[in-house]
């Protein structure tokens, strides 16, 4: 008896290790608001100024790759107030790509290391094969004026 209850705790306890483990991969912004609730509880307070909706619209039409940590204290504040300001402009980008990182910063596909990225997030703007520019983890000024340059794309 005492042995099948060992083995029950072991096997409880490893389910609870593994879904607190971080996401790793690709995920949707559908998915990444409603199975992280840090992430949605930012994304609903965040009410972003109208001089950053001007200024985001300067992202329309290009390519976006964000690497983030599910796991990460900046990520669940960046990039959801990210997001708004995308959703709240209006602003119809080429492709958004979403790309949870584990704690080493790496992910499946290999993406974080081709990109080199070190910190979460890494937010990085791109124009068909040329990167404009990157955030990375916390915006200088603020996300539309550190991802565009008084709304004008880099």
């Amino acid at each position: 008896m005492i042995r099948f209850l060992a083995a029950l705790l072991v096997l409880f306890s490893s389910m609870a290790y593994a879904t607190d483990a971080p996401h790793r991969g690709d995920i949707t912004t559908d998915d990444l608001l409603k199975d992280y609730p840090a992430f949605n509880k930012e994304y609903e307070s965040f009410s972003p100024s109208e001089e950053e909706l001007v200024k985001i619209k300067a992202l329309q039409g290009k390519q976006v790759l964000v690497f983030l940590g599910t796991w990460c204290h900046d990520s669940k504040r960046e990039v959801p107030r990210f997001l708004k300001l995308l959703n709240a402009a209006k602003v119809q980008l080429d492709s958004l790509r979403l790309v949870a990182v584990g704690y080493d910063k790496l992910d499946p596909n290999g993406l974080a290391k081709q990109y080199d990225v070190r910190y979460t997030p890494t937010i990085i703007v791109s124009d068909g094969e040329k990167e404009l520019v990157r955030m990375i983890e916390k915006p200088k000024q603020s996300i539309a004026v550190d991802l565009t340059i008084q709304g004008q794309i880099l």
